[in-house]
């Protein structure tokens, strides 16, 4: 998944995963972006699947994850 910037250029501080099933066969699919608020009280998301079903985790993006695309 391409990542793109919000509008101020920022880059996205944490990834969106949908997470589905348990142990062995859990899947962990990148359908998202997060970027911190302005006032630090919140995020803005960008989210590019539908419908959506399972788990949501937010992740923060590490340099090594980010390198290697990889999830968490």
């Amino acid at each position: 998944m391409t990542t793109t910037t919000q509008s101020s250029g920022a880059k996205p501080t944490h990834r969106i995963y949908n997470v589905t099933d348990n142990g062995k066969s859990t899947s962990w699919r990148e359908i998202g972006a997060a970027w911190p608020n302005k006032d630090g009280l919140g995020f803005s998301i960008t989210c590019d699947a539908m419908p959506l079903s399972g788990k949501i985790v937010m992740r923060a993006i590490r340099e090594k994850q980010a390198a290697a695309g990889e999830a968490a």
